[in-house]
């Protein structure tokens, strides 16, 4: 199975799946001489982790990282850095009911007629246990792009019910289990996701990510956007089906004048007076706020009947029993904001090796 890296100069692999013994990732590219510790890394993880409200998984593990490579002393030494995260509250007979039979939604047809033959126990290399391993490596990546950069997420919509965004207040964001910048919509999402839970239903939802203080430069014109390595990256997540920087969608109903970022000299610097374009312009970062969305279809594993077939093609019923998000959606806030701070760490490297080049000439 190939495509399981992603990155060029910071490149991470991730390895491992949801019911084995263990999930992990090893990150490339490190710089050498950055203060490392596992605290750093757990710091994340803690914030993905399952089972900790009633509207997520009550899947219960610690996802405690441990350093295996790469690190001595509390300092990257350059080495890859490999990190492991053991699987200690797998439940694998939750999934035998459903080994010979393909969840609608799900990737267990398609992985099955690619490779003739599936890890059934909770979609294997498929489930968003490999998130995990996602998060760690952008642990990493906030090390390399240093305090000046920041990368936050939000969840602004489940199901129908969206946020309003008069409301958005980002210290919000880490005093509800919803990870909402709006404290008015709780109260609505939590009966929503109370009620599709007795509906034995999920719901899909977005999720917002900025990232402040990208330095203009990163990206390149072409086939290394900066927008479109972020669209990847996104796009990767489990359950993720659309992706939109700055306005995206919107602007198809934009003029010409309502869509540009006109630009003025504001204390002796050019300044933008908008930012429909998400702070990236001809695949280049602009300096302005880095804005992109993406939206998690609704859980697909859901406990009221889908009609499917079996592995030797007869019609049946499935029900997926176990313990699921009714709406994955929540979890992948930390997961978007990894992601882009690895996108941003590895055009960051390459930016600064060609400014390095561009100083010897």
């Amino acid at each position: 199975m190939s495509g399981n890296s992603f990155g060029h100069l910071f490149k991470f692999t991730t390895f491992g799946e949801s019911h084995g013994p263990a999930i992990g990732v090893v990150v490339d590219g490190v710089p050498p001489n950055i203060d490392l510790i596992e605290e750093d890394i757990q710091l994340y993880l803690d914030k993905r982790k399952p089972g900790q409200s009633r509207f997520t998984t009550q899947r219960r593990e610690a996802d405690e990282v441990e350093i295996l490579s790469g690190v001595f002393e509390g300092t990257t030494t350059g080495a890859p850095v490999g990190l492991l995260i053991r699987n200690k509250d797998s439940r694998s007979r939750d999934y035998e009911d459903i080994k010979d039979l393909f969840r609608p939604g799900h990737a267990d047809w398609t992985y099955f007629i690619k490779y003739g033959n599936r890890d059934y126990r909770g979609g294997g290399r498929a489930s968003a246990r490999e998130t995990a391993c996602r998060v760690a490596a952008g642990a990493i990546a906030r090390k390399i792009l240093g305090p000046n950069i920041e990368v936050r997420g939000a969840l602004i919509q489940i199901g129908p019910h969206e946020i309003n965004r008069d409301n958005w207040d980002w210290d919000q964001v880490s005093k509800n289990p919803f990870w909402s910048p709006d404290a008015e919509i709780i109260a609505s999402w939590e009966t929503y996701m109370d009620q599709l839970r007795k509906d034995g239903s999920s719901a899909g939802a977005k999720i917002e990510i900025v990232a402040h203080g990208v330095p203009v430069g990163l990206g390149a014109p072409l086939y290394d956007k900066l927008d479109s390595e972020i669209a990847a990256g996104l796009m990767s997540i489990n359950a993720v089906k659309g992706v939109e920087i700055g306005d995206g969608m919107a602007t198809a109903a934009y003029t010409g004048q309502e869509n540009a970022d006109e630009m003025r000299m504001i204390d002796g610097q050019p300044a933008f007076t908008s930012n429909h374009a998400g702070g990236i312009l001809g695949g280049i970062s602009s300096g302005q706020d880095i804005i992109a969305r993406f939206a998690v279809k609704p859980t697909s594993s859901i406990t009221t009947p889908r009609k499917t077939i079996t592995t030797v093609n007869e019609e049946t019923e499935v029900v997926t029993k176990g313990r699921h998000d009714p709406c994955v959606g929540i979890r992948a806030v930390p997961v978007g904001e990894s992601m882009v701070a690895c996108i941003l760490a590895d055009h960051y490297l390459r930016h600064r090796a060609m400014a390095d080049w561009q100083e010897r000439g």
